[in-house]
């Protein structure tokens, strides 16, 4: 009987040590993300814009001081100074041939924190409306004091290098 008790008296002490005990944390609401995405793509369509504008100083803008573009065919270029001697010959030599890029709907964007990816396709088009080019980029972006700007930048294009010129005989 005296052991009846003890496992009693046991059980109600357990039971109300286990009420006593403070909830588990409840799980953080999930994170919304989707004006940070907004403002990726916003950022990207303002690239675009810029580019085809020539308007070499709001695209060097949209990059971090120490950010990196790294385009097809050229050497990386580091820091703003590097990206808008890039631009300024990039931007004019595409202005002169007429050619526009245009962006594919719907890139893939990803932000985590202050990061985010994204990721997407476009094409070239000449004054004709010919697509002249065609790739798909990758850029990262960091949120600098409230706004997104590029670290690091790179696109490719999908078709091949044009032949080598034939050597001079």
């Amino acid at each position: 009987m005296i052991r009846l008790m003890s496992a009693v008296v046991l059980t109600a002490s357990l039971l109300g040590m286990a009420a006593c005990a403070p909830a588990p944390p409840a799980a953080p609401p999930p994170i919304d993300t989707a004006t940070d995405e907004a403002a990726i793509r916003a950022t990207t369509t303002t690239w675009i814009d810029a580019y085809n504008a020539g308007d070499v100083e709001t695209l060097v803008a949209l990059y971090a001081e120490d950010g990196v573009l790294m385009p097809p065919h050229a050497p990386v270029a580091t820091g703003r100074a590097a990206i808008r001697a890039f631009a300024t010959a990039d931007t004019a030599g595409a202005k002169a041939a007429g050619v526009k890029l245009v962006l594919a709907p719907n890139p893939w964007v990803s932000v985590s924190g202050d990061m985010a990816s994204e990721s997407g396709t476009f094409t070239a088009t000449d004054a004709t409306g010919a697509t002249v080019d065609s790739g798909s980029y990758l850029s990262t972006s960091r949120k600098i004091d409230g706004k997104w700007l590029y670290i690091r930048d790179m696109y490719n294009s999908d078709r091949p290098l044009p032949p080598a010129p034939a050597p001079a005989k």
